[in-house]
């Protein structure tokens, strides 16, 4: 027997009954009596990262599958699929993908503080202010200096003065010290979503609290993830709650279809130059030593 968990936006169930003789057609049946996804429309994912299960042969069995007793299977409803309702005296007017929300990259500028204004953006609901960097970085240099035990030289990788001096100019990045920062500043878990290796960091995750925003990364940018509605005026969502895994499997889709278009920047290959005496540098590693030998930490992608 199989004893599977089916997890929706709206909670989750415990599915049983199933065995790896079973058809994908039972499992959908199965899946549509406990959440009401009809069965053409679904939408099964399996593992981490979600990956997607190929259900269009109901004839199939189960066992011809990666499932096992235990697994979590996140159902949704299908985006790309039209639902037609037909009554005796009406039509349903225009395609019911417009109706659907979807998760979908807000770009911000590439100006050294796209990760203040996308955590900005996200945690105000949607509201964009390209002034705020500043006061961003502010922020990060009160609460730094004002524990320099916690923000050590061991964790900062420079001394707490260094660093709170480095942090406020305007032409320096941030990175994970700094969401971990914001994270436990603004109460939220912070959810950044990696297209290079198609996975998610949650600073936050343990601390208990109920509220997720998302960013999505490409290895030098970052940019904030929102919920919108085609053809809507309706205000994006920025804000979800921690509960919500689906949300999760939804950026990491956007992330996996990023990889596959190569929208990520290898940080071992990328091909730099030092904006202050020119010199050429290519990856991480040669701009860490060059910063260290010359002091310089301006760089600007070639």
């Amino acid at each position: 027997m199989l004893r599977l968990r089916c997890k929706t936006k709206n909670g989750s169930h415990i599915m049983q009954g199933l065995t790896h003789q079973s058809s994908v057609q039972e499992l959908k049946s199965k899946v549509e009596e406990l959440t009401g996804i009809p069965c053409d429309v679904q939408k099964i994912m399996v593992g981490y990262p979600p990956s997607s299960l190929d259900i269009r042969n109901g004839n199939a069995h189960l066992r011809d599958y990666h499932i096992k007793s235990g697994d979590t299977l996140i159902v949704e409803e299908e985006k790309n699929k039209m639902k037609t309702q037909t009554t005796n005296s009406a039509v349903t007017k225009g395609p019911y993908l417009e109706s659907l929300p979807v998760l979908a990259r807000r770009v911000v500028p590439a100006d050294n503080s796209c990760l203040f204004t996308s955590v900005s953006y996200v945690v105000e609901g949607g509201v964009y202010d390209p002034a705020c960097a500043p006061e961003m970085r502010g922020l990060i240099t009160q609460i730094v200096s004002s524990n320099p035990m916690a923000y050590s030289e061991a964790v900062l990788g420079k001394t707490n003065e260094e660093y709170c001096t480095w942090i406020r100019r305007d032409d320096t990045w941030g990175g994970a010290i700094e969401v971990s920062i914001l994270s436990k500043f603004h109460q939220c878990e912070i959810c950044v979503v990696d297209t290079q290796t198609v996975r998610v960091d949650r600073f936050g995750e343990d601390a208990g609290y109920h509220k997720r925003v998302l960013l999505i990364y490409d290895g030098i940018h970052y940019d904030p993830l929102q919920k919108e509605t085609p053809g809507s005026d309706a205000p994006p969502q920025t804000i979800f709650s921690t509960k919500d895994d689906i949300i999760l499997a939804q950026a990491l889709e956007l992330a996996d279809e990023a990889r596959r278009k190569r929208q990520f920047t290898d940080l071992n290959r990328f091909a730099l130059r030092c904006l202050v005496c020119q010199t050429g540098l290519v990856g991480q590693k040669e701009a860490r030593e060059h910063a260290k030998e010359t002091g310089h930490a301006n760089f600007g992608e070639v």
